[in-house]
């Protein structure tokens, strides 16, 4: 998006709200336009003002996060990047995630001043990635289907996806609609603030006809699972001693702007199953997975992007589209098939 980002916080503690109005005020590029203190009253400011994105508190009297976003994106969507206290439950914020919110930060609790400033960075990046997002209210998960399968001239042994913002959505429209046989192990990263994907991982699987969970190290990549990255780790693909590839997780490298980080995954699995890695791209800001997929590439595997009209921010497929990458772009409701089709 172009120009100054007009914002409204809603939060119910007004010590918050001057705090996140103070943290946007340091880009040029934002404007705060407004601040409610619930949810009835953020619906009505969203009418008035026509803000370009929501910060939103979850837990709030009378009205709060949840009921805010479920009727403001039945009404007209805009992005909500949804602002977590450590205190809060995981479970409400998954829920908010996959209702239609675009993206979480974590704030510290509302009187370590010096910890809430810190994350100003981080907000303001989000807050800026997300403007221009293409935002859907949530959907129920699709029912599974197969569809025709297609000639396949590469073996595949291994699917790894990689996602950030617009991550929760994106992998409920997919994984669901792979079935319970599906023949090679997934792995998955999704950026996703500590404490929240062992919760999603559950919820995920819950939908899901394959079996989802959030990878432990040592886990055995096996056909029919679904391992995501526990955020905090790297997940990676090694060759264990009896020649399985098991998972391990770890704090190395330590310069990536995101842990776990896709392009870790991607060049594990390239590492271990060569040209039969299929590395899949799909909604997020910034470039994770671009270097992971040209050495995917380098070894003779093949990657797909989600395409940009069905992104919710085109960072990251684009970075793979435009580094000259991508074997095939994808819309969001036809990358399970394209991904069996693969097979």
């Amino acid at each position: 998006m172009n120009g100054i980002v007009r914002v409204l916080v809603v939060d119910d503690s007004a010590y918050v709200r001057q705090a996140v109005r103070q943290m946007l005020a340091r880009s040029p590029f934002i404007e705060v336009v407004g601040a409610a203190r619930d949810g009835e009253e953020a619906l009505e400011l969203v009418e008035v003002l026509r803000p370009d994105v929501v910060t939103l508190d979850l837990n709030m009297p009378r009205s709060d996060g949840l009921d805010f976003l479920r009727k403001q994106l039945a009404r007209r969507p805009v992005p909500v990047v949804v602002l977590s206290s450590a205190s809060e439950s995981g479970e409400l914020v998954v829920r908010a995630l996959e209702a239609g919110a675009v993206a979480v930060v974590q704030k510290p609790t509302a009187l370590a001043t010096e910890k809430v400033y810190g994350i100003a960075d981080d907000l303001v990046a989000t807050v800026k990635a997300v403007a221009a997002a293409r935002v859907r209210p949530g959907e129920p998960a699709p029912a599974p289907r197969v569809p025709a399968p297609a000639p396949r001239p590469v073996r595949t042994d291994v699917l790894v996806i990689g996602v950030s913002t617009g991550g929760p959505h994106a992998l409920k429209r997919v994984i669901p609609q792979l079935p319970a046989d599906f023949p090679v192990p997934i792995a998955m990263v999704l950026h996703m603030p500590v404490g929240y994907t062992e919760l999603f991982a559950r919820s995920l699987g819950e939908v899901s006809r394959v079996a989802v969970a959030e990878a432990r190290d040592g886990d055995v990549f096996r056909p029919g699972l679904a391992l995501l990255a526990p955020a905090g780790y790297h997940l990676s693909c090694v060759s264990g001693a009896d020649g399985r590839a098991v998972a391990r997780l770890g704090l190395r490298p330590m310069d990536t702007p995101h842990r776990p980080a896709a392009d870790v995954l991607f060049r594990s699995a390239a590492d271990v199953f060569g040209e039969r890695t299929l590395a899949v791209v799909l909604t997020g800001m910034g470039s994770d997975g671009t270097q992971g997929a040209a050495w995917v590439k380098a070894q003779g595997g093949r990657v797909f992007t989600q395409s940009e009209d069905t992104c919710v921010v085109y960072g990251m497929p684009r970075s793979v589209v435009e580094a000259g990458l991508s074997d095939r772009v994808v819309p969001l409701d036809k990358m399970a098939e394209s991904i069996l089709g693969a097979l």
